[in-house]
């Protein structure tokens, strides 16, 4: 073992004597900075992971492998993956969770970032803009789970991306459920030449 010992310390000798500190802390600065860059990008794993007492849970999203649009629930009950505001949702029910559809529970408070999803109201026909907002500060709720990915952009578009933490704006940033907030109806646009 006394020749590893010797091999390692010769080749720190060598890097020692090539680098300075200076470029040494420069190098990790830059390391550090590049990963702090990449943090915010990083997926965000919703999936429930068996949850005791659950009120949906999986079985909130089996029977229609999380795309929706399977009729098997109904659009107009919003305590269930199926209800129309939900087109582009990922994560808990906040109407499951002591909150409402728009309201986020006691002791949570409303993410400052959110993602857009146009979804169409059943009832009228028309597209409306839906703002999903997670409800932080507390402990995942682990009931009612669902995940709706239509219309779901790229992790690089953001602001149209359901797999991140988006509590992580806010000061106290562990997720709780989410809510879908109607914005109004969706405008279509005229095609460009």
């Amino acid at each position: 073992m006394r020749w590893f010992d010797d091999f390692i310390e010769r080749k720190t000798r060598e890097v020692a004597q090539l680098t300075s500190r200076r470029s040494a802390m420069l190098k990790v600065g830059r390391l550090l900075v590049g990963a702090g860059m990449l943090l915010p990008i990083l997926p965000f794993d919703r999936q429930p992971q068996a949850a005791p007492g659950g009120h949906g849970g999986e079985a909130a999203t089996a029977g229609h492998g999380g795309h929706g649009g399977g009729g098997l629930g109904d659009p107009n009950d919003d305590t269930t993956c199926e209800y129309w505001r939900y087109c582009a949702l990922d994560g808990f029910l906040c109407t499951c969770c002591g909150g409402s559809i728009s309201e986020c529970p006691g002791g949570t408070e409303v993410s400052k970032v959110t993602w857009i999803g146009t979804c169409q109201n059943p009832n009228d026909g028309k597209a409306y803009l839906i703002s999903y907002n997670d409800c932080c500060g507390i402990t995942a709720c682990g009931r009612c789970m669902c995940n709706y990915n239509i219309g779901e952009r790229p992790a690089y578009r953001m602001g149209v991306h359901n797999d991140v933490n988006w509590c992580m704006g806010n000061k106290a940033n562990s997720y709780h459920c989410t809510v879908a907030v109607a914005l109004g109806i969706a405008e279509a646009r005229e095609p460009t030449a």
